[in-house]
């Protein structure tokens, strides 16, 4: 680990009264909540991707959606 990272993660950790391990662990987790994002916004971008570029589908996608999935092409 880097010297200057250490020297955050310490001062961090002495600041909030936490252990080093526990600072680096919330860290994580947040980034990790970050990249991940929430599904709901993730369809919802879809969305408006499909709207803005005009995507189209089949028109019985909603009924045999199955179909579609599993179907060989």
């Amino acid at each position: 680990m880097p010297q200057q990272l250490y020297q955050a993660i310490d001062l961090v950790a002495k600041k909030e009264k936490k252990a080093k391990a526990q600072v680096i662990r919330e860290a994580l987790e947040k980034d990790m909540e970050r990249k991940q994002g929430n599904a709901g916004e993730t369809l919802l971008k879809l969305a408006a991707m499909a709207k803005k570029y005009n995507w189209k589908g089949p028109k019985d996608l909603s009924v045999n959606h199955d179909k579609y999935l599993y179907e060989k092409t």
